[in-house]
């Protein structure tokens, strides 16, 4: 009977160093990015009527009804065209334009439980668009943002599709990097395994530290009044 031991833990590890801290590099700025957006998004269609803003929300919110595989190969060839694939820069573009429907969407449901009083005070008061954004909004935002933040971290740092076809060896994320690892003539299934779960602790621990936080910000736009 063998001992336990970490051995696979710690060559799963070594594997997947590189890819790791691609994954960080592309989730960080990705989700802050797309999370910022979502967050101008939500407070300009809720709080600043303006002609065609019914019809500009409901085309937003088509982007996420559209496959991955139905753009894939135009996107690799525009991303050819602009320099990017093969860098993490590419990543990090799709991410934040396919984040940006369901982070607006989220902060929009959020912001309507806001009373337009408020704002229509400040303006009252003098204070300008990014004004009213950052001293009124934005404090009140971070149970949406709780929200969002771990949503679209946790989707971009598990994409395997867009990772695999639009970077290089050099640029790979763990999720591509693990489906080599332990890989020969003899499949090293510990280390595998042991590679799964390494690649899942980050946003595991996300979870675990922010989980209450995202059950209580997913209620707040639940209900208006």
């Amino acid at each position: 009977m063998r001992s336990p031991s970490g051995s696979a833990y710690l060559e799963a590890f070594k594997g997947l160093q590189k890819g790791l801290l691609n994954s960080l590099a592309m989730a960080i700025p990705a989700t802050l990015i797309s999370s910022l957006l979502g967050s101008l998004n939500g407070y300009v269609l809720t709080k600043w009527k303006f002609k065609c803003a019914d019809t500009l929300f409901p085309a937003i919110l088509f982007g996420m009804f559209i496959p991955y595989q139905a753009i894939l190969i135009p996107l690799f060839q525009f991303m050819s065209d602009i320099k990017l694939a093969g860098s993490i820069w590419a990543l990090i573009l799709v991410h934040v334009v396919y984040g940006i429907p369901i982070t607006s969407l989220i902060f929009r449901n959020f912001y309507a439980t806001i009373p337009t009083s408020l704002l229509e005070a400040s303006k009252l008061d003098g204070a300008s668009f990014f004004g009213i954004y950052r001293y009124i909004l934005f404090p009140l935002s971070t149970s949406s943002f709780v929200v969002v933040l771990i949503w679209q971290f946790t989707n971009i740092w598990n994409d395997f599709l867009f990772a695999v076809t639009l970077t290089s060896p050099a640029t790979q994320p763990v999720t591509v990097v693990l489906q080599g690892l332990g890989a020969g003539q003899i499949s090293h299934y510990e280390i595998q395994m042991a590679g799964a779960i390494v690649a899942a602790l980050p946003t595991l621990l996300i979870y675990i530290v922010l989980g209450r936080y995202f059950v209580q910000g997913v209620l707040a736009g639940s209900v208006k009044g």
